[in-house]
Order: C-alpha cells, then sequence, then structure tokens
C-alpha cells in the first residue's frame, strides 16, 4: 500500500514529467476512479492548463495549475508513471494526461479504492484535504507530542489514523514503533514525555530513509526485511517476532524489545 515515501516518489514523478507541461489531452479509461466529477469536467478544467509545482500532505498528491487542481490518492494499488502517448497502454492505466513534449502521465490503480479528485480552487483544495492531520514529515515534535497525548486509542490505532497524523500506513507504523521499542497496543495517551519523544525521533528518521529509497524498504536491518520471512525474527535481537492484527491490519512487533507496560 502507498504510504508517504511512495507519494512523495510519485510527487517527484509528477514533478520531472509534468511540470511546466500543457496539458493537450485527457482520456478517461475507467470513470470509476472519478469521484465527484465527469470526464468531460475533468477534461475542461485541465486541458489547455500548464501543471506547476506539484505537493504532497500525507498520502495526498496535489497537480496544481495556477487555478484548478488535481488531487491524486493511490488507496492500496495505485501509482503514477510518466510514459510516451505511444506507448502501450497496461491493463490498469485508468486515466493518461497527454502532455507537450511527447510526454504522458499515467495514473494507474488495479483495485480503485481511491482515485482522483478536481477542486476549483484552492480555497476548495482545502477543504477536501480538511480531515487531515498536520503531515508526518514536516509536523514539528510539540504538536506530536500533543496530538498522541490528546488520544486514548492503542498507538499505532492513532499512528494511522490520518486525521490525527497523515502519511503513516501499516508499515511505516510498526517500524516505528519497533525502533521506538513500544508496543503498539499501548495507549497513546499513556506515553511518556520520553516515550513520545523516542517515537518523534525514530519516526523522523525512518521517514527520511524511507523517503529516500522511495518505499518503506525491505533492508536487513528493519523489521520491515523480515516480517515476511516463514519464521520472522527481530533484526535487532533475534527473538521471534510477533503478528496479530489491529483494526484489520496485520500488526508485527518484538516481544522483547517492545515489552508489556513501555
Amino acid at each position: 500500500m502507498p504510504e508517504l515515501p511512495d507519494v512523495e516518489g510519485f510527487r517527484k514523478v509528477l514533478k520531472s514529467c509534468a511540470k511546466g507541461r500543457v496539458v493537450q489531452r485527457v482520456d478517461v479509461r475507467d470513470t470509476g476512479v472519478l469521484h465527484g466529477m465527469s470526464t468531460r469536467r475533468l477534461r475542461d478544467a485541465l486541458v489547455g492548463r500548464r501543471f506547476t509545482e506539484p505537493e504532497r500532505h500525507g498520502k495526498w498528491l496535489l497537480a496544481r495549475t495556477g487555478g484548478p487542481t488535481l488531487l491524486l490518492h493511490f488507496g492500496m494499488t495505485g501509482q503514477l508513471a510518466c510514459a510516451r502517448p505511444d506507448d502501450v497502454v497496461e491493463a490498469h492505466n485508468r486515466v493518461l494526461f497527454t502532455l507537450g513534449g511527447g510526454r504522458q502521465l499515467r495514473y494507474r490503480d488495479q483495485r480503485k479504492l481511491q482515485g482522483l479528485w478536481l477542486a476549483d480552487d484552492d480555497f476548495e483544495a482545502a477543504r477536501l484535504l480538511a480531515g487531515q492531520g498536520p503531515d508526518a514529515l514536516a509536523v514539528d515534535r510539540a504538536e506530536f507530542e500533543a496530538a498522541l497525548s490528546s488520544h486514548r486509542g492503542r498507538v499505532k490505532t492513532v499512528l494511522t489514523d490520518q486525521s490525527v497524523l497523515a502519511g503513516l500506513g501499516n508499515l511505516l507504523a510498526d517500524e516505528v514503533l519497533w525502533r521506538a521499542r513500544l508496543r503498539p497496543t499501548v495507549r497513546a495517551s499513556d506515553l511518556t514525555e520520553a516515550d513520545r519523544r523516542r517515537l518523534y525521533t525514530g519516526m523522523r528518521r525512518t521517514l527520511r530513509s524511507a523517503v529516500t529509497a522511495g518505499c518503506v524498504p525491505p533492508r536487513d536491518s528493519w523489521l520491515t526485511g523480515h516480517r515476511d520471512d516463514p519464521a520472522p525474527a527481530c533484526p535487532r535481537c533475534r527473538t521471534l517476532l510477533r503478528r496479530s492484527r489491529m483494526a484489520g491490519r496485520s500488526t508485527v512487533w518484538c516481544p522483547r524489545c517492545q515489552p508489556d507496560g513501555s
């Protein structure tokens, strides 16, 4: 599932492929990914417009034009790719944006759990993102600690709640909690100041590395690199990892490094 580092990678694709280029044509191959708009409205809003500097907030990507803004969310299986107009169109390419200079931006999504939204202006774009918390890569420590201390839910559930903190998903939350030596089930409101600071530091370091990689990398020294092993062991202490489900998602932790009562 695309998380903040993946979407930051898509932002770079959008910038390198489309910034400064005029939209010449919009082909919608599947209207199931359009939210609150028709194909005609999307074409009328974007054709003839020039993409400017793109932005990202959490898992959302904002393709700005100086007028209407296209908002993209990638759900579980979405991607953004740069191609040439005559390249073979793959089965899950849902919307194609043909640009000046012989480039084509392609929104791909197999499961179509999210998709594209259109905002007529900056005010409307802000309204569409009003339910999002601060971006996990930009949030400062004081805001992060305040957000956690005000919620009584389990810390992993709070970290992946996009209205609290935008950008963290299942893999990142497990990785960050493992680095901070905190059990995913501890209540966020029960964390000490030292716990919250350790968690913030771990999150920042994890995000910086993951953004550089363009994903949550399955490195040998990371929890992510072992969670799907046949007999997954903690890369820090070699204890067998535990697995459970929280809010319907698979959760992995080390019982030794992340003990009860952390």
